[in-house]
């Protein structure tokens, strides 16, 4: 498998949407600038926050879409063509509704499971051949018994418990870096998958409403 060169973020821009569970793949980039001790500016050609990374020696670009989650895969495209990036160097964190929070999973290829930024990155890429960190944030029928409203919840605030789960996941996530960017990405999937993680989510807190809905 070829070495990461690229780590995309899948979030909604704008300070409202910072907090949001659909923004955790803004939050794994954050914390892979904050690592590398970079910062990340606004590109306006790619539409996209983008900073370049040295990773364990070797050079990563960082890049965060500007546009909303639907239109990812416009700054994804411009970006790899422009640095003549392979999409099998390309990973792409999002948020995950099929993992409960406090879980963390790599992917290579497959469907988008309904995430429409994966939809669009695969549409604008022309494939479906790149990696994926899969940052689960639950889903409501599991978390909240009764409720299935996905649209509104992927766009509140997780509570404590649950983001306390997704910043340790998270940090496992950060933990592979090295061998994803040295190209041994199927020994990063082997250890991250191996990592203790959490098989049941809390259900007692109640989530904080965000009435941002257009931007799925």
């Amino acid at each position: 498998m070829s070495a990461i060169q690229l780590i995309v973020g899948l979030g909604n821009p704008g300070t409202e949407h910072e907090t949001d569970r659909h923004n955790a793949g803004f939050w794994f980039v954050d914390r892979v600038a904050a690592g590398a001790g970079i910062v990340l500016r606004t590109e306006s050609r790619f539409s996209a926050r983008i900073a370049r990374a040295t990773i364990a020696g070797a050079p990563v670009w960082l890049l965060q879409p500007m546009t909303w989650m639907n239109l990812s895969g416009r700054a994804i495209s411009a970006v790899a063509h422009f640095y003549r990036l392979d999409p099998a160097a390309v990973l792409i964190a999002h948020d995950e509704l099929d993992l409960a929070p406090g879980i963390a999973r790599l992917k290579w290829g497959g469907g988008s499971g309904g995430h429409n930024g994966l939809k669009d990155a695969t549409a604008a890429l022309g494939t479906d051949a790149y990696w994926r960190l899969r940052l689960g944030i639950g889903h409501p029928r599991h978390l909240y018994p009764g409720r299935k409203d996905v649209k509104d919840f992927v766009l509140e605030r997780p509570s404590l418990d649950q983001q306390t789960a997704i910043d340790s996941a998270l940090q496992r996530a950060l933990d592979v870096l090295e061998p994803l960017v040295t190209g041994a990405t199927e020994r990063a999937a082997q250890k991250l998958h191996t990592e203790p993680s959490p098989t049941t989510a809390p259900k007692s807190a109640k989530p904080a409403q965000n009435d941002g809905l257009d931007s799925v």
